[in-house]
């Protein structure tokens, strides 16, 4: 794997710490609809740095999900449980950024962010250990 390749991982893992910042932030003032949008992101940016280290990039959105599922989920890489978490911000990502009157409520999506938190982790050490394998 090359610098500029581990650069990108580096880059897109912290762009998914920033988003999980920014959902507290937006949690804490009000912000629900905005919050669940910056964890969907928030994983979303983790696993394309996660498919990075299979040299595979996509921007689309669709396709990242059944590459997560097909390379991590299916293979028990990655929790099906996390699968669904990820399926769930999906899909609620999309309702709430291009359907018309939603509105999530604050109890019903506050545990999300810890959910969130637990699978950008096991990314981040998925792919440290990875990382780690291409060094030896």
């Amino acid at each position: 794997m090359t610098d500029e390749e581990r650069s990108v991982i580096a880059y897109r893992m912290a762009r998914a710490h920033e988003a999980i910042d920014e959902a507290k932030l937006l949690f804490d003032a009000g912000h629900i609809n905005s919050y669940v949008n910056r964890l969907y992101y928030a994983c979303f940016y983790a696993i394309s740095a996660l498919l990075l280290t299979k040299n595979i990039s996509t921007n689309k959105h669709g396709y990242l999900r059944s590459l997560l599922h097909r390379e991590f989920v299916k293979t028990g890489v990655i929790p099906k449980e996390m699968g669904k978490h990820f399926d769930l911000l999906f899909s609620s990502r999309q309702e709430g950024d291009y359907a018309d009157l939603v509105v999530f409520k604050a109890e019903e999506v506050t545990g999300w962010l810890i959910q969130t938190q637990t699978f950008v982790s096991h990314i981040e050490n998925l792919i440290s250990n990875l990382l780690e394998e291409t060094e030896e």
